[in-house]
């Protein structure tokens, strides 16, 4: 039975919900699609403080066949009144005739970050390779199990440490090309670096975003890339103009409440 009454609920709390209301069969198939999407928000994001753009955004990050137990949960967070508007309809996915592309074959070749974003992504890479001993230690003990048609924790450690030797080479080749930004002389205009308060016409609520380079892109941190819709629409704007946003869920509109310029 649901027994979600707390308006302060976080969506990973009516995420659980959602599932344990779900026929048990029914909820094998779609837990990992839920969990994986409010991973992507945050552990503690409010479930009444998701907006059509978070699921526009989403959208750009997942393939169509993912869409249906994301929809459904949407339409759960409406149902349960978290949401006054529909946010399962925001949720499309553009579909791509090339199946294998991955999300970094779609940027720049040339990539530019700034002086925090190069020193976060050297601490990234020198983490990366003080856990591949211990991931490897864990293949190593996983295969100790002889029985290898269901040694789930064996397939775990090796989708493990394939993940992180596919990041190291990723950020190796980052940091190896990458130039790092100059600081910009003063200016009122909206650029890399700066942080924006915008407010959203279709939600009445405030976002708060950070524009970076795409390699510094973090959505669920409100770090969004430049190279992103909202990111091209912002750029070069003033305060107090109004935005909008052209997304495969349709079109949204902004006013710029506040503009931050980043500190030299």
């Amino acid at each position: 039975m649901s027994n979600i009454t707390s308006p302060d609920s976080t969506v990973v709390e009516v995420a659980a919900d959602y599932l344990i209301s779900l026929p048990p069969q029914d909820r094998e198939k779609t837990q990992r699609e839920i969990y994986k999407f409010t991973r992507w928000l945050g552990l503690h994001r409010k479930a009444d403080e998701l907006s059509p753009l978070d699921i526009a955004i989403y959208a750009e990050q997942i393939t169509p066949p993912e869409t249906k137990p994301v929809k459904s949960f949407l339409t759960y967070i409406r149902r349960k009144g978290f949401s006054k508007v529909n946010l399962a309809v925001h949720l499309r996915v553009k579909k791509t005739s090339h199946k294998g592309a991955s999300p970094q074959q779609n940027l720049p070749a040339q990539t530019t970050l700034t002086a925090q974003g190069y020193a976060k992504l050297e601490k990234e890479l020198a983490d990366l390779k003080s856990q591949r001993s211990e991931v490897t230690e864990e293949i190593r003990r996983a295969a100790a199990d002889k029985d290898f048609r269901e040694n789930a924790p064996l397939a775990a450690a090796r989708e493990h440490k394939a993940h992180i030797e596919g990041r190291i080479q990723e950020l190796e080749a980052t940091l190896k090309s990458a130039t790092i930004m100059g600081e910009n002389q003063g200016t009122s205009k909206i650029k890399s670096g700066d942080t924006v308060v915008l407010y959203d016409f279709s939600s009445d609520k405030q976002l708060h975003y950070i524009l970076v380079y795409p390699r510094e892109a973090n959505p669920t941190k409100g770090r969004i890339s430049i190279a992103s819709p909202i990111g091209k629409a912002l750029l070069g704007k003033e305060r107090g103009q109004t935005i909008e946003v052209i997304a495969p869920a349709g079109t949204f509109s902004y006013r710029i409440e506040e503009l931050h310029h980043k500190m030299p």
